[in-house]
């Protein structure tokens, strides 16, 4: 699947059974909700361990996905992978547009302002519909800064880990 230290990303989540043949109810983090099943092969971590997991098929159903896993043939199989996540290599995603971006890729950045002070590092981000928010921690609090760039996001420089805001570090 991966090498050793390969990154990981988080693509969705098993949320639920659906019939009596073993399908799943999925949650998925990609946009659209479907490609989540052109990434593969899935690492799928639950309570009981991780299990990598290739030729999985699926559909959408109203709000969510419905989803066949190789060995999984019925409801009990599929009732013990509730609540677990799926993950893939971060290399099997395509390469994002210039200027776009993976949350995965954004979190743990160093955030500096223009100034050079540091704001500490981006723990999550958030969505809010009219736009991404970055959830910035250091050892005394927590900010959210929008990530606009030009706006307030002046430069991403995943190469050296550091992401430049115009913010006042004491808002």
């Amino acid at each position: 699947m991966s090498s050793p230290g390969e990154k990981l990303v988080l693509l969705g989540k098993i949320v639920g059974v659906h019939g009596i043949r073993g399908e799943l109810k999925l949650e998925s983090y990609t946009e659209p909700r479907t490609q989540i099943f052109r990434y593969q092969p899935w690492l799928v971590r639950s309570a009981s361990g991780e299990k990598q997991v290739e030729g999985c098929r699926g559909r959408a159903q109203g709000k969510g996905l419905v989803a066949e896993l190789p060995g999984i043939a019925d409801r009990d199989a599929a009732a013990a992978l509730a609540g677990a996540e799926i993950w893939v290599a971060r290399s099997a995603l395509p390469a994002p547009k210039p200027g776009e971006y993976y949350w995965s890729d954004l979190e743990g950045l160093e955030i500096v302002t223009i100034d050079g002070v540091s704001l500490g590092k981006v723990s999550h981000l958030i969505a809010t519909g009219a736009n991404d928010v970055l959830v910035v921690k250091d050892a005394e609090r927590e900010r959210l800064i929008p990530f606009l760039i030009g706006q307030f996001v002046t430069e991403v420089d995943l190469g050296t880990g550091r992401l430049t805001v115009d913010w006042d570090p004491d808002f």
